[in-house]
């Protein structure tokens, strides 16, 4: 058993690696070494969000009717590596645009099949997935700071080494993946199969239950929150070099390394869902990650380097249960919710809600209202407003959630149907 969750830990280690390396310091590059226009960086960053609309729920369907997950879970990772290994050599935005979707084509769905890989060995070995997945993914968490640091501390946050880092990742574990156990397709025994159920659609019919449907709508409605912070964290700390008093002060210097304390407190939140889930359950976690997330903007609308600094480590800290509590809760519901048949499937409709149509949404109209609203002549961010704009949109979500979703918690069961 020991041995089943090192290999699962080491899976989950460089999946968050590839990611770390990059999408916290993407932005610096963008504007500090390629110097491109910042109304098209919102359109960059929503890559993530196009490539999660369609891949992660169409490879959801691939593992779950003809191939083994682990393998197509390969094969996307060595793809992924190829790709990001080819970005340094891009000097053209609208070309970077292109390249970069690619390797989000093949990276977002691994983030979905990484959970089926995980929930499928865990259950084949009779173990609890609520008690022992939970501290397995927290080494996702420990990845990503260490792609975070290893970038800011070899002097790559605005470099495009960052890109050969998250593609040597990434081919490495492509190949790891080959050697995980085995996650055959689930084959039907019926051979009166409707046409849904050939092409491995079963899983939108999810959309007919009403809890169901009101999770999915809300998980894009914050989803669209959730990449808000890695798209312009680093650029909103980087970006008080601009004031003389705050020019050379560590926030500037080591701004990655000062975000890496969110990812810091992922691992804490991590290991506390278990209990939030049995204590509270679905409803009363996802309410408590919106308005963490009314926290995070609202703590970063006021903080500084000098005075303020606290309010910003603050916020990072609180990103931890903004995040954790939302991702990690909402995808062991899924898997509790949903039959053995179209758990990937369904764990990729939840991807394609969050990290999809939520990260398109987000992105696209943050970047429109940035530019528009919050974006001086001379090219200067009020980030004040920009901050309390997403606190009062996170805000609204969590109202509309604590009034809409109906859930009925059991004390010490975790997810029910």
């Amino acid at each position: 058993m020991a041995s089943i969750k090192i290999r699962l830990t080491i899976m989950n280690f460089l999946q968050f690696f590839i990611w770390g390396a990059w999408m916290i310091t993407i932005g610096n590059y963008w504007f500090s070494t390629k110097h491109w226009q910042s109304e098209d960086f919102g359109i960059i960053f929503s890559t993530m969000g196009i490539a999660s609309i369609f891949m992660p729920t169409l490879c959801g369907i691939i593992a779950d009717r003809w191939i083994n997950a682990e393998r197509l879970y390969g094969i996307l990772h060595i793809l992924c590596g190829a790709t990001f290994l080819s970005l340094p050599l891009v000097n053209d935005p609208s070309t970077f645009f292109w390249v970069i979707l690619l390797a989000m084509v093949f990276y977002m769905p691994t983030l979905a099949l990484s959970n089926s890989v995980a929930y499928n060995v865990l259950n084949k070995n009779n173990l609890d997935t609520v008690k022992h997945f939970p501290p397995i993914r927290v080494w996702g968490t420990v990845g990503f700071i260490a792609a975070m640091w290893l970038t800011n501390l070899t002097e790559n946050k605005a470099s495009a080494n960052q890109f050969y880092i998250a593609g040597i990742a990434a081919l490495v574990l492509g190949l790891y993946a080959f050697s995980l156990p085995k996650c055959p397709p689930q084959k039907s025994a019926s051979k009166n199969k409707s046409l849904t159920e050939m092409l491995g659609l079963d899983a939108f019919k999810l959309f007919k239950d009403y809890k169901m449907a009101l999770f999915f709508l809300f998980s894009m409605l914050l989803g669209a929150a959730l990449q808000l912070t890695n798209a312009y964290g680093d650029t909103f700390l980087d970006d008080f070099k601009n004031i003389p008093e705050y020019a050379n002060s560590f926030v500037v210097r080591y701004s990655t390394i000062i975000l890496s304390i969110s990812q810091i407190s992922e691992t804490l939140f991590i290991l506390a869902i278990p209990f939030f889930l049995r204590k509270f359950g679905i409803k009363r976690v996802m309410l408590i990650s919106m308005f963490a997330w009314v926290l995070r903007f609202g703590l970063f609308a006021y903080g500084d380097p000098a005075g303020g600094l606290w309010m910003i480590i603050l916020s990072c800290i609180v990103y931890g249960m903004a995040f954790d509590f939302f991702n990690i809760s909402g995808s062991l519901f899924v898997d509790r919710s949903t039959d053995s048949k179209i758990r990937s499937s369904a764990q990729g409709l939840f991807m394609m809600m969050t990290n999809g149509f939520g990260a398109v949404l987000g992105s696209w109209t943050s970047g429109m209202l940035i530019g528009k609203f919050f974006t001086d002549a001379d090219g200067a961010k009020d980030w004040h407003s920009i901050w309390l704009c997403f606190a009062a949109y996170a805000l609204v979500v969590a109202v509309l959630f604590a009034i809409f979703f109906r859930y009925k918690h059991t004390p010490g069961v975790e997810a029910e149907k």
